[in-house]
């Protein structure tokens, strides 16, 4: 990911929730009530979104090994 297209948080997003907090605040605020995740395929690569009560299946090729997209956030390590 391109340095130039991480933002900063900022501390808005403090006030509207306790700290640690799990839920999706945009999701729920855009009219999504039920959060859903993406993942790829092992098997097929295709993208598969699902939702928290659905089955762990690709639609395309009915595989059941689906792996958790990366973060887009800049991780940065301190080394010693």
């Amino acid at each position: 990911m391109p340095r130039e297209e991480y933002q900063v948080p900022t501390g808005a997003g403090a006030a509207s929730g306790a700290r640690g907090a799990t839920h999706d605040t945009h999701a729920s605020a855009a009219g999504g009530g039920r959060s859903a995740m993406t993942y790829l395929c092992g098997d097929c690569g295709g993208s598969v979104t699902l939702s928290k009560d659905a089955l762990v299946a690709c639609p395309h090729c009915a595989g059941r090994v689906l792996y958790k997209e990366r973060t887009k956030r800049m991780v940065q390590f301190e080394a010693r």
